[in-house]
């Protein structure tokens, strides 16, 4: 347990878990769309969708998609600053189900670039946070390290492929995480690392022939 885990962070606004955590979850998910976001659709469940703007919920997810931290005092200012910078956004309510976390956000964002990304994570207390699922594909990602997310064929050697690549590269691995729809259908690979992993080495593994998709995750917290 660190410090941050027992005080929790400095931050602007009343709850760690609507703000400074609401914050993160956007940081998290602009890192894995990939591309500066020109287009949020925020769906809000649970406390969230009750709470959003009382508690700065709203801003602070946007703020979050604009690479602000949560300390940054525009914050209450953000659907400005979204709108002068060409990104545009609409918030609404769902509901996830009686197992979706009370603070939990369905983003459906674009990039820049045209890329697009569906993201559901939740806002965990503290200002920690957790990504469930990512286009479909449960994933647990939690912003704390830097990470690669991969989507594959599940068949054998695909993980012994991309730890070794990883490991010819001098990259530790801190955790791994599996999850698969069926055997021998479409999986997932979440690989948390001591460091930033190079572009060059993401390219190596996005060109084996089993892997669908590769992404890099820039560490939040």
């Amino acid at each position: 347990m660190s410090i941050f885990d027992i005080i929790g962070p400095v931050m602007i606004g009343p709850s760690s878990s609507h703000t400074a955590g609401a914050v993160r979850l956007g940081l998290l998910a602009a890192s894995i769309l990939g591309a500066k976001p020109v287009k949020a659709e925020i769906y809000l469940h649970g406390s969230f969708a009750e709470t959003a703007k009382g508690h700065g919920t709203d801003m602070a997810l946007l703020a979050g998609l604009m690479g602000w931290l949560p300390d940054d005092e525009r914050i209450p200012e953000a659907s400005r600053y979204a709108q002068e910078s060409g990104l545009a956004y609409s918030y609404d309510k769902i509901d996830l189900g009686n197992m979706a976390h009370p603070n939990t956000v369905f983003f459906k964002l674009t990039g820049a670039n045209g890329a697009r990304c569906d993201i559901v994570g939740s806002s965990i207390g503290g200002g920690q946070v957790k990504v469930t699922e990512i286009d479909g594909f449960p994933v647990e990602l939690t912003g704390r390290l830097p990470a690669i997310l991969t989507v594959h064929i599940d068949t054998r050697g695909v993980i012994a492929l991309v730890t070794s690549t990883l490991a010819n590269a001098g990259v530790n691995i801190a955790t791994m995480r599996l999850f698969r729809s069926d055997k021998g259908g479409m999986a997932s690979m979440v690989i948390e690392c001591d460091e930033a992993v190079p572009e060059e080495i993401i390219n190596l593994i996005g060109a084996l022939q089993q892997i669908e998709s590769v992404r890099f995750i820039a560490s939040v917290l």
